[in-house]
């Protein structure tokens, strides 16, 4: 328990940037509330939870993000406009066409790049669709369809207009990564120590896909001068391949070696945060280590005063098994029942109080059962925190409010730590959300403050519920055990190895993201096989295949500086590495003998990387 509050309490530090954050989301959900009261839009919760929930660091994230969720509903609302004039008398023709939309787009989120936000708009579209059987039969259909527009793109108006004056510039976002990752690596190389290592590996494990994204929207929307751009677009590689280099150094690097190193790397960082041309590195001491050479060459690289746009690599926007795997369809499956079954209650008891069952069905849902039961377990305490501050509000500040502009300023206030907890870590962002979401439902009844205290009991019931029959459908229902994904994420990252060693070593680009790549998928393995805890007996992995699957990644956490490293591409460790990705994947022993070696004793320091991937077999072979 100590160690859980130890993380806890680091989790809730703050970070550079965090509190811009904070304040961003708190005023932007406080100007979706008045607008929505001023103008009679339903359902502002809704809204201020769709700021909360999409809402990114970088402004020009936040834009697109913004334009695709209005073209999405739109396009959407008349498809679902056409097909409810002929079901929206008939009770259960509706019901058909709210499971259907659900389905589709939790679907459609799960096996495309629209992640969360496809359940975004199954909860719109879907709760919108529940509101026309209140309203006058003649203009059913229209008022209906009508609120589920306006939930989403006002929000989303107001998004894009904030962040054109008040969102954070990619191009700043990125010359701040760049120069924390020259500090750390700065950092390491005089310290050389655990804690600054677990920094530079802390850095590694973001990859580079999103900064990435970031460094192409910066492009497009020209926020810098071309030449910025460029430069700013190699940094993150080269600043990556820089973490690699220094974390893979060997003590055999000497002091001196590793302070003229650090010189360098502090002066770039200056550089970085004046804004001013990068100073080309003085002339190193002579070495043999290939981390060292590296790091150099990196930061030479990075002085180029004529930088070229990089080719990046293109992820497809939907995933290699959209239409392979049963797993997408069952998850939109078991979120459309659960959403459907909390509307058939509330719907079927005539408790329209309790609406905010579905809503949290739409929320709760994901993945594995690990992370489902995590993530509820934030939810409920985020109810319950959110709800008391709720009810508080109602007892303490809405009977003196007289204004919208009260309403906004409690709305800020409210909302100031939810949104400080859900710009954390994943590990307590959805409690953020959480928060914020309890808060806003409990408070803004109508389009008026309110003193029903039986409205917010009645949310908060519904809150609960949702809660509940996700747990029991995702842990009944097709149960999908945290070793699923961790498999999945160690499966990809040995691949990604396997391509890693198997690439020329003139092809700087393509190693690194490869490298960056596996960093991450092992970062998410481990991040799954961390919510075992979380899961039923039934399905929870032993402590002895725990154990086994802490040791592939362990290990495997060491090769992407090993092989970004090696001189020349070895094709035998790459196809050693295509096995163990393929045997991970099928859960069967690899082909041919692994190493006889022992797991007890943990693996020398500076293992090379065949030692390395035959303990992974081992570990492997034990587990079969």
């Amino acid at each position: 328990m100590s160690l859980r509050m130890h993380q806890l309490v680091a989790d809730l530090k703050p970070f550079e940037g965090r509190f811009g954050m904070t304040w961003r989301v708190a005023l932007l959900c406080a100007l979706v509330a008045a607008v929505a009261m001023i103008y009679k839009i339903p359902e502002p919760a809704i809204g201020c939870y769709l700021i909360v929930y999409l809402m990114k660091q970088d402004a020009s994230t936040n834009i697109v993000l913004a334009i695709g969720a209005t073209i999405l509903v739109t396009v959407f609302v008349a498809l679902v406009f056409l097909l409810t004039r002929w079901t929206i008398e008939v009770p259960f023709l509706r019901l058909a066409v709210m499971a259907l939309a659900s389905f589709a787009f939790v679907y459609l989120g799960s096996v495309s790049k629209l992640g969360p936000l496809g359940s975004d708009m199954a909860l719109v579209i879907t709760f919108a669709l529940t509101l026309v059987s209140a309203a006058p039969l003649g203009e059913v259909v229209t008022r209906g369809l009508l609120y589920a527009w306006q939930m989403v793109t006002m929000p989303m108006a107001l998004m894009l207009c904030f962040n054109l004056v008040l969102g954070w510039k990619p191009s700043t976002l990125l010359r701040t990564t760049v120069r924390e990752r020259i500090e750390a690596a700065g950092e390491h190389l005089r310290r050389n120590d655990a804690e600054s290592l677990a920094r530079v590996q802390e850095l590694l494990r973001e990859g580079n896909a999103e900064h990435d994204q970031r460094a192409l929207l910066t492009r497009i929307l020209h926020y810098v001068p071309s030449r910025v751009t460029n430069m700013l677009a190699q940094a993150i590689e080269q600043s990556y391949a820089l973490l690699l280099a220094v974390s893979a150094m060997p003590d055999t690097v000497t002091d001196e070696e590793r302070g003229q190193l650090a010189a360098q790397c502090e002066r770039v960082a200056a550089a970085l945060k004046a804004e001013a041309a990068i100073p080309a590195p003085d002339t190193p001491l002579p070495s043999g280590d290939p981390a060292l050479r590296e790091a150099w060459a990196m930061l030479r690289d990075m002085a180029d005063p004529e930088p070229a746009w990089p080719a990046m690599a293109q992820e497809p926007f939907f995933a290699a098994d959209a239409l392979s795997n049963p797993a997408h369809q069952r998850f939109a499956l078991k979120t459309t029942l659960a959403a459907m079954i909390a509307y058939i209650v509330y719907a079927g008891i005539d408790w329209q109080g309790i609406h905010t069952a579905m809503i949290t069905c739409f929320v709760a849902s994901l993945g594995t059962t690990g992370e489902t039961v995590h993530k509820l377990t934030l939810r409920i305490v985020g109810c319950l925190i959110g709800a008391a501050m709720g009810m508080a509000a109602i007892l303490f500040v809405i009977p003196s409010l007289t204004s919208v502009g009260g309403l906004m300023g409690l709305v800020f206030v409210a909302m100031l730590p939810a949104a400080w907890v859900s710009s954390g870590s994943e590990r307590i962002s959805y409690g953020g959300v959480q928060i914020g979401l309890a808060f806003l439902l409990t408070v803004l009844q109508g389009f008026e403050p309110s003193l029903d205290m039986d409205s917010a009991r009645d949310r908060i019931v519904g809150i609960l519920l949702g809660n509940v029959l996700v747990y029991l459908i995702f842990t009944r229902i097709w149960p999908v055990g945290v070793v699923t994904g961790v498999r999945s994420g160690l499966s990809n990252a040995l691949a990604a190895l396997s391509r890693l060693a198997a690439l020329p070593r003139d092809n700087r680009r393509t190693l690194v993201d490869q490298a960056a790549a596996a960093t991450v998928d092992l970062r998410q393995a481990a991040d799954q096989l961390a919510m075992a805890h979380y899961e039923p007996a039934s399905l929870r992995p032993s402590p002895a295949d725990i154990r086994r699957f802490q040791t592939m990644i362990a290990e495997a956490e060491h090769l992407p500086a090993s092989l970004l490293l090696a001189p020349a591409p070895d094709p035998d460790e790459a196809a050693r590495l295509a096995r163990l990705s393929k045997a991970v994947a099928t859960a069967t022993p690899p082909d041919g003998s692994a190493s006889q070696q022992t797991l007890d004793a943990p693996a020398a320091p500076r293992a090379t990387a065949a030692e390395r991937i035959s303990r992974i077999e081992t570990a492997l072979v034990t587990e079969a």
